[in-house]
């Protein structure tokens, strides 16, 4: 049951009752007009009989004893009754203009029969005020049971607010009871999957922290261990030229001296060479507008100079993309994870790395023929990695297999806005 048809319900009920007591009220004061209306006939009636036969005397006090409805009847010679002053009926246009008294002759006797309106309005007063009455309770009565229908209604949601309350605090369970109402049964429905999507996305979180640390840690390793086998080699064979200088300065020779010199320039040109490649692993120089497709021509060529069996194609845009130095990185790292993934994962003999302009974005896309997209959720470890950094540039990244039967192959497309591009723009392009 909703909450609408409960309302409703409850509400109609009250009204069907106080219907039914409006009309025993109304009924009962039917039932005393009536039985007064009767009464007052008889005893018009039996005056009119006793103006016949009865003396003066007599027929004045049967006058006097007579409670007649709408009339007032006395003898010829007794002046008219004293009438009170309504000046509130007549402000309210209640007040009748006087009529005529009629004289008729009943028997021996003379009598004066005239209206009497304060009669009527005395009636008319104490069926409106029975009336008045009756509305007001009516009123009240509906007021109450509506606040009463309306607190008990919605209490639950005392129970919806606790239940965000332990989502704000961490908890990852709302803990919300079963509600009979079905707008309420829609809105903890709602407050479920929000909890879910809560935890989906604390998950999701967790497992990038997890990743970053994991990729840093891989970079110390590599970082250290290129240190340990490149420059260690390179710094140990500076020290043995260096100590031999060192050791026979006196007895060599000029050619000999110029030997040690020429092995000192080499080993210190291999150092150099080496630090650059470490430098360029860890944020390449000059990363921006201008520098993004020599970065990314450079990126290829390292791979095209190793022994992977993959042949790689760049297709890079003869000006520089309208990109700022943080979409710049974006696709850079996204380009080096992807093909890091080619080379390790995917199988494949040919890779393509294209960047272009598409309207009021700019993307990258590395697309190869290898065994395409893993089985299981895709965006795992560096794919994770790669999707974060596009969202944190205000850009977005996508996969797609580029076999249409059988599934092989893979197309990774990111995305970032271009310079200048307003959100609002993005959002409509897009």
């Amino acid at each position: 049951m909703d909450l609408r048809r409960r309302l409703m319900g409850r509400l109609g009920l009250l009204l069907g009752g106080l219907l039914a007591v409006a009309m025993l009220v109304q009924l009962s004061s039917l039932r005393q007009d009536i039985e007064a209306e009767v009464a007052s006939s008889e005893r018009l009636v039996a005056t009119l009989l006793a103006a016949t036969t009865a003396s003066p005397t007599a027929l004045a006090e049967a006058l006097a004893g007579a409670e007649l409805r709408h009339l007032s009847i006395r003898p010829a010679d007794q002046p008219p009754p004293a009438t009170t002053s309504r000046g509130w009926t007549r402000w309210l246009g209640l007040q009748p203009a006087r009529s005529a008294e009629q004289q008729i002759r009943i028997g021996e006797h003379q009598l004066i029969i005239a209206p009497r309106p304060d009669s009527e309005i005395d009636e008319r007063l104490g069926d409106t005020v029975r009336l008045l009455i009756t509305l007001l309770l009516y009123s009240g009565a509906t007021l109450l049971v509506a606040w009463l229908v309306a607190d008990r209604a919605l209490r639950p949601v005392r129970d919806l607010e606790a239940g965000l309350h332990r989502l704000a605090q961490g908890e990852p369970d709302p803990a919300l009871p079963a509600f009979t109402l079905r707008e309420f049964a829609r809105v903890a429905g709602a407050i479920n999957q929000l909890a879910t999507a809560l935890q989906a996305a604390q998950g999701a979180q967790r497992e990038l922290a997890r990743q970053l640390i994991s990729v840093q840690e891989d970079e110390r390793r590599a970082l250290a261990r290129e240190l340990h086998d490149d420059m260690g080699q390179s710094l140990t064979a500076l020290n043995v030229t260096a100590a031999h200088l060192e050791r026979h300065a006196g007895q060599l020779d000029a050619a000999a001296v110029a030997d040690c010199a020429a092995d000192l320039r080499r080993d210190i040109r291999s150092c150099g060479e080496q630090l650059r490649h470490m430098l360029k692993t860890l944020r390449p120089h000059g990363l921006d507008a201008a520098g993004l497709a020599e970065s990314l021509r450079e990126l290829v060529d390292g791979w095209r100079s190793r022994e992977t069996g993959i042949e790689f194609a760049v297709e890079l845009p003869g000006a520089p993309p309208p990109v700022d130095e943080a979409g710049a990185l974006a696709l850079y790292r996204v380009v080096q994870e992807a093909l890091t993934n080619v080379v390790r994962h995917s199988g494949a003999r040919h890779c393509r790395v294209s960047l272009a302009e598409a309207g009021l974005w700019v993307e990258a896309r590395i697309v190869d023929d290898g065994q395409g997209l893993p089985a299981g959720p895709v965006r795992r470890g560096g794919l994770l990695g790669m999707a974060e950094r596009l969202d944190m540039a205000g850009g977005w990244l996508r996969l797609a297999a580029t076999g249409e039967r059988d599934g092989r192959g893979l197309c990774v497309t990111a995305r970032v806005p271009a310079r200048a591009t307003t959100a609002e723009q993005r959002g409509a392009k897009q």
